[in-house]
Order: structure tokens, then C-alpha cells, then sequence
């Protein structure tokens, strides 16, 4: 385990990159992305409502803080947790994508 973050009193999030979700989920998550994450951070994750998800953009931010904004949401603002769609493996999977450059396809 490299770290822990502490979301308010809400939870613990480990960061563990042992697991990955398999092909028919990524494929889910894929659209799932384009299509939930895209009506507010725009088609091309380029930014909208909601800042930009580009590789530029998440250079700088720490995995685990991406992924507790994914789950979790952030308050007083549009941002709106996904933890009930999306579990901690997929949660990961889309953050390394995010950092990746998310495949345009």
C-alpha cells in the first residue's frame, strides 16, 4: 500500500495497483466516462461545467485525490460521487486512464 488519504471522517481510500477490471468493464467504463463524465467535463474531457480531465490537466494532482473526487464528489459543487456506480479497481482504472491521456476512442 503506498498511502492512505482521509476524506473528512467519511472513509479511508487505499492505493493499491494490483488489479484491474476486465475487458468488459473497461469497455463499460469507457463510455461510462465519455458519457457521464462528458456532459459536465465536456466530449473531449477538455473541460465544461467541470474543469479539464486531460493528462495536462491531472499532471500535477495526486492519484488518490482524483479518485476520492470520482468517488466521493466534491461539496458545493456540481461534482457528485460515483461510488455507488463505481468501486475502488474501477475507480483506479479510470484515474490511470485520466493521467494517461483517456483513449479518444
Amino acid at each position: 500500500m503506498r498511502g492512505m488519504l482521509f476524506i473528512g471522517v467519511l472513509t479511508v481510500l487505499p492505493w493499491q495497483a494490483n488489479a484491474a477490471p476486465d475487458t468488459t468493464r473497461q469497455q463499460e467504463l469507457t463510455r461510462f466516462v465519455r458519457q457521464e463524465c462528458g456532459f459536465c467535463h465536456g466530449i473531449h474531457l477538455t473541460g465544461g461545467l467541470g474543469s479539464p480531465l486531460t493528462a495536462a490537466a491531472l499532471r500535477d494532482k495526486p492519484a488518490e485525490s482524483i479518485a476520492a473526487a470520482i468517488r466521493f464528489g466534491i461539496p458545493g459543487t456540481a461534482m457528485p460521487g460515483w461510488a455507488p456506480f463505481l468501486d475502488e479497481v474501477d475507480t483506479r482504472w479510470i484515474v490511470e486512464k485520466l493521467q494517461q491521456g483517456f483513449p479518444k476512442q
